[in-house]
């Protein structure tokens, strides 16, 4: 079943981590424990989603009592494709859920919606940028794309 559309937790994490770090107004780094309660996601997890993050250059890390992560590039640059495939790599296109086709004759038993749906996703990560996103202080999304 290797066709189907899939975004781990990991990318996932780390397309909302991008995200409310892009809203945060203030300049100091915010810490893991903190972002973890504002997001309601795992510390550990969040963690080593962040460190990977930080070593591809989108986030910046600080040690220390006031040491957190901040911003590593310019929000308005940064896609959610960028953050998908620097967690997930390169994202993968297939038309068929299976390993191998099995439908005979012309046509699959899903018509086109697979290339459709591929189609799509790929567009749409391609062309949101971190900062057309926004998250309130509630830590919900209120972004237009």
């Amino acid at each position: 079943m290797e066709g189907s559309l899939r975004i781990s937790e990991a990318a996932s994490l780390a397309m909302h981590a991008m995200a409310y770090m892009a809203s945060r107004e203030e300049a100091n780094p915010v810490s893991v424990a903190s972002m973890s309660r504002s997001l309601g996601v795992s510390e550990a997890h969040l963690g080593k989603v962040l460190q990977r993050l930080a070593r591809h250059g989108y986030l910046e890390s600080r040690r220390g009592p006031k040491g957190g992560y901040g911003l590593g590039r310019d929000a308005r640059k940064l896609t959610l494709l960028s953050i998908y495939e620097a967690v997930d790599g390169p994202l993968r296109e297939s038309a068929c859920l299976l390993d191998h086709r099995i439908c005979t004759g012309s046509s699959c038993i899903f018509g086109g919606l697979l290339e459709s749906v591929n189609s799509q996703v790929r567009d749409h990560l391609s062309r949101t940028r971190v900062a057309d996103l926004v998250f309130e202080p509630n830590g919900k999304h209120t972004g237009g794309a």
